[in-house]
This record gives C-alpha cells, structure tokens and sequence, in this order.
C-alpha cells in the first residue's frame, strides 16, 4: 500500500468504542540534568528541574485510542490514593469512558518513576503490589465487560496482576460470543492462556522467551513463530522487531515483514501500547488485519521518535503519510490550517524549524547542496517557494522555465525537505512570520543585501544564517548555456 492508500483508509475509518481491560499505572517523570557523580556513591547526581506524570500501561493504550478518534471503555483497577485520582483524572481529560474502572482500597495503584536527565533515562524506581486482583474485583471487571457496548477488546498484560486466568477466559469468551477482534499485549511466557484472542502482539524478547529459543532470521522467525501461534491458539501473531519492523504471522497466510517506520530511535517506551492500539482502532473501524497492522506500523515510527510514554494522534499520523509522499509534501501559504497542523507535528516532535526560499526553477548541484547544508543546521526543513507570477515579477517574462507545481514537486522529493510552501508575494516575510523558524537561512550572497525576515527571527529567538554558494552553479546561467547552443 502507498503512503495516499494508507491516508485514504484512515480517513475511511468508523467511529467505534473499544474496551480496554487490564494493568493501568502511572508514569512520573523526573527531569533534570546530571553534571556530576555523587560523593556517597560512584552514580551521577541528577539536579531535578520539573516533574511530570502521564497515563500508563493500559492507560496509555486508553490514551492512543483516543487521540486516533474511537472511544475507549477503560477496565482495570486502581488505588484509593492520588496516583489513583490522577489516573482516574486523566482518563476523564481524555474523553475516555471510565465507568469500568474499580478503586481497590486494599491495592495501591502502580507507579513507575523515571528519573531523567538530558534525555535519557538515569534510573526507574517501581511501587506497585503485583499480586493478582481479589476474585470479588475480578468480578465486577467482567460483569462490566459483559454489561457494555463495545466493538473490539484490547488486553493489556503487563504482568501487574489485574488479569489473572479466569478474567482471561472470560474476557475472551466475551469477545467471541460477539464475534469481534479480541488484541492482546502479552507479559506471560506461556501464550496459550491468550487461547481465543484474535491477534496478541509481543516483542522480539517476549517472543524468543515463550520459545525458549532465539528467532534468528527472517527464516527462523517464520517458522518458529508459526508454531508458536498454533500453539498459542490464536488466529494471528505480530512480532515487533525493533529496528527491524514487525512480522505477520496470519493462519492460512504467508508471513508478512514490515521495514520500521521510524526515521529516529529516542525512547521506546509506550511504543507497544500505540501498536495494539491503532491495531484496535483500525480493525474496529473496518479495515482487515494487513491493513490494520500497515497503519500500526506507521503510528509505531512516530512513537520511538518521542521521549517518554506518549500519544500518537490521528491529525499527527495523517500529516506523517501526507509528508511521506512528496505530493503530500506541498502546500500554499493560504492552506492555513495545513499549513499549522504541519508546523503543530514538527513543534510536537521538538524538531528544530529551518526555513529558507527561492525560485529554485531549473534544479542543479547548487540547490541540492544549499539545501542539504541548511538542512544540517536542525532537523526540519520548510523551503518556502515562489509561485509563477511572483518569478515573472522577479526575473522576468520568459521565467520560470518550469510552472510551479513541477517545480515544487521536484524539492518535495528531495529527502531534506519536509515541506514546501507556494507563496505569491514578492517576499517571504509574511509566510516567515507564521512560520516562526528557529533558523533562517539565506544564501551568502545575501550578506550585504539583508535578509527578509531576519529582524523578526531574531525578535523571536531564533538565529539567521549565511550559506555560501556553489561557484558557477545558477539557474540563469544554465538557461544562457542552452541559448547560446
């Protein structure tokens, strides 16, 4: 499937309502830095400068759900403490259904705490009773189930003790007396206590410990995975792999290999959790398991992209495909709202904004060059280009060689450039002053002409910077060459 193919179905999607039972915690999250090693201790010192907590395990499934459009109906178990108020908060604050979730004054509710610093994650401290549920919770969980509308089940197992087997067996006898998909996010090694679900989706590690035996290569891995599926009993297998995408394995069907998605790797936390649920939402909404997992594949690359347990939305996930695709890649400076949900997912990513402008008619060595040095100097690149009649202002009649669009389509392809913006005016000022750059760059050729923009960039925090040229290279003299031939 293209990148329009996958756009089109996500936007063919059905609203649905999916329930979500299982292991729901807290993620807190120290931040700081850490420029020294403890005295008391041969570890580094972490200077705490901001603290913050996000939703968890299946809190976070609930959280992607949302943002990818459906509605979740949360099942699980939290404490009467304030963790468990916060988590119950949160879900409210999301829109999520939350009449399913049981306050256990007996159990206090998870909580994992990250210390971090620069980034990176120094240290984890857990508080948690990982104890199996009380049969009395146990039931009031399935009566809810059993009592509720939904279309798809998601388990999510993370071991913590909220489904123990018989809620296991009872939630998945559910799900198929409806006669719909059952997703399960495996901890335990023994996959046969999933036996009914529909699809259940463990990683490398979890896979190669219910075999007790690596998976190798992609040979291996189909073999060894298809008996682990028959033996699990389950319709479908989805092994994520990492850096190495995610493997199908479908009863009845050649397995399936997805490359990743991801163009960076900076935390896989939660990561797990956006793959079963844009599975979820993609199977309740009416899409067929390759498809569901294409669209799963997608939303898991922009999820190892972030720091820390977070959301992929439907808006976000949209705007990825629309840029993977170098028609998607254009737009004009009176696309407002394009235009801002672009600028919304390169800021949500904290993706450093370059931007820079030109005619760019004839494409040459030059241009690429330019572009790939500007490109270096952050890690989005917004070129914003003149349309035909603004090029005829500025060169003349017989200019531009090729129309806009031709023109556009050419930059949108190159690799270093996330998005083109057709502007009419003269100048680039106004497109500048909503784009808000962190960079601006220009030629150097500009050095002694002034750069447009360059006072609002820097009123804005940001830095403007000179590139020099390729001696010999332009557009104007290319098209004197083929005159004078």
């Amino acid at each position: 499937m293209t990148d329009r193919d996958l756009i089109l179905l996500l936007q063919s999607l059905n609203p649905s309502r999916i329930a979500v039972l299982g292991d729901f915690m807290v993620d807190r999250y120290v931040w700081g830095d850490a420029k020294r090693v403890s005295p008391e201790a041969p570890v580094p010192v972490v200077h705490a400068q901001r603290e913050d907590h996000r939703l968890g395990g299946a809190g976070n499934v609930v959280a992607n759900i949302c943002e990818l459009g459906a509605t979740a109906f949360c099942l699980g178990v939290v404490g009467d403490d304030e963790a468990g108020r916060e988590m119950l908060d949160g879900l409210q604050a999301l829109g999520a259904d939350s009449a399913g979730m049981v306050v256990d004054k007996a159990r206090p509710t998870i909580q994992k705490i990250r210390i971090m610093a620069r980034n990176q994650q120094m240290l984890r401290v857990d508080r948690e009773t990982p104890d199996a549920i009380s049969d009395a919770v146990a039931q009031e969980l399935i009566q809810q189930l059993k009592e509720s509308e939904w279309q798809t089940l998601v388990l999510s197992d993370y071991g913590k003790g909220s489904l123990p087997e018989p809620v296991l067996r009872e939630a998945l006898a559910e799900a198929n007396r409806r006669g719909v998909p059952a997703l399960v996010d495996p901890k335990h090694r023994d996959f046969a206590r999933y036996r009914g679900a529909t699809l259940i989706t463990p990683n490398r590690a979890e896979a190669e410990a219910a075999c007790g035996e690596s998976l190798g290569d992609m040979q291996e891995l189909s073999a060894r995975g298809e008996a682990l599926r028959s033996h699990a009993g389950v319709e479908a297998l989805l092994i994520t792999l990492g850096d190495q995408g995610m493997y199908l394995l479908e009863d009845g069907q050649p397995g399936l290999h997805l490359a990743t998605a991801a163009r960076q790797v900076y935390d896989v936390t939660g990561a797990g959790d956006t793959v079963i649920a844009m599975l979820a939402v993609a199977l309740a909404g009416g899409a067929d398991l390759p498809e569901s997992v294409r669209l799963s594949n997608v939303a898991a690359g922009l999820a190892v992209a972030k720091v820390g347990t977070t959301a992929v939305g439907r808006n976000e996930l949209e705007h990825h495909l629309r840029a993977e695709s170098s028609e998607n890649k254009i737009i004009t400076v009176d696309d407002e709202v394009g235009l801002q949900t672009a600028l919304a997912s390169l800021r949500r990513e904290g993706r450093p904004v370059i931007f820079t402008n030109g005619c760019f008619d004839i494409l040459h060595a030059g241009h690429v060059r330019y572009l790939r040095a500007a490109r270096s100097l952050g890690d989005a690149m917004i070129v914003g280009l003149n349309d035909d009649d603004s090029v005829r202002r500025l060169k003349g009649a017989e200019r531009p060689i090729n129309q806009e669009l031709d023109r556009a389509e050419v930059l949108a392809g190159l690799e270093c450039v996330d998005l083109v913006v057709l502007f009419s005016e003269d100048t680039p000022e106004n497109l500048i002053r909503k784009i808000s750059p962190d960079v601006l760059v220009k030629g150097a050729d500009y050095k002694d002409k002034g750069v447009v923009g360059a006072e609002f960039v820097h009123a804005q925090g940001g830095e403007v910077r000179l590139i020099d040229l390729v001696p010999g290279r332009s557009t104007s003299a290319i098209v004197e060459r083929i005159r004078e031939q």
